[in-house]
């Protein structure tokens, strides 16, 4: 982001809470690659359009493979590269616009189908690259560039909906904790099934939420932020809501369901049952 370091000149403003994500997504997809002694290419970056989107082209190393998309529609993207090659480990990037907003519609039926992906959604709150407008997570009455009067429908809750549509990996993280943010993105990238990692990362321009996430004693300002409880159980639906309906942010996992087949075993299954035709067959067909 200086003449004295030109490979960090990337289209994010200073203190972008994205720059965080994209550390801990390198770490993240390292660690995967290591681990599992297999190439970054086996890897598979998807973003839709936004501030978000840029990730797919600014990971460090060994590159992923990578695709921009647009705008919302990075999940049926990724439902196409999973069912092409099962073995490759897909990960969508979005914004609370992209993923809540026109990406909405597409979000219950790949929880309904268990897409074995990992959805990494970074919140701030509103459309940053478009200057500032109100997304479905900004708070109601909130003064932006398209409300100048305030915003008048309620905020979209995404861990009730998450949990109320059936996502089988829940997890909240904060893009100013990298290490945190890090090994959650590994446990969503192991789940088996469809995974959400929602983070908060502020847009320093438009909705700078820093202090009222993490506190600031000095303005007498709590955080909103909290940490899990170690005794809780992930696997427990209803304590996951009682943590989704409660006041502040929490961080860490809140729901896990290993036991729900995913969609491409569901496939196999099903392909099991079909007795294949030979070419000629499959010729015949076609006869009159």
């Amino acid at each position: 982001m200086t003449s004295k370091n030109p490979e960090y000149d990337f289209k994010w403003c200073p203190g972008c809470g994205d720059f965080g994500v994209r550390r801990a997504l390198e770490n993240a997809i390292g660690r995967r690659t290591i681990e599992m002694e297999v190439a970054a290419e086996s890897n598979v970056v998807i973003a839709g359009i936004g501030c978000s989107g840029n990730m797919v082209h600014l990971l460090e190393g060994d590159q992923p493979y990578g695709f921009h998309g647009i705008h919302g529609r990075s999940l049926p993207i990724a439902m196409g590269a999973k069912m092409a090659n099962p073995e490759l480990n897909v990960v969508t990037v979005a914004g609370d616009g992209d993923f809540l907003g026109i990406g909405l519609e597409h979000i219950s039926p790949q929880a309904a189908r268990n897409l074995n992906i990992t959805a990494i959604v970074m919140d701030n709150g509103v459309y940053g690259l478009t200057k500032g407008q109100s997304s479905p997570t900004t708070d109601l009455g909130k003064v932006t560039s398209s409300t100048p009067y305030g915003k008048t429908e309620e905020k979209l809750h995404p861990f009730q909906m998450y949990l109320s549509l059936g996502v089988s990996f829940v997890s909240s993280t904060m893009s100013s904790q990298v290490r945190q943010m890090s090994a959650i993105m590994s446990e969503a990238m192991d789940h088996p099934g469809f995974a959400v990692v929602h983070v908060q990362s502020p847009c320093t321009e438009y909705n700078n939420t820093y202090d009222a996430l993490k506190g600031n004693p000095r303005k007498g300002v709590p955080g909103l932020a909290y940490d899990i409880s170690e005794d809780h159980d992930d696997s427990d639906l209803d304590a996951a809501f009682d943590i989704a309906t409660a006041d502040g942010i929490p961080l860490g996992v809140l729901y896990r369901d290993t036991s729900r087949p995913t969609l491409d075993q569901r496939i196999d299954e099903v392909s099991e049952k079909v007795k294949p035709k030979t070419v000629d067959a499959m010729l015949d067909a076609y006869l009159i």
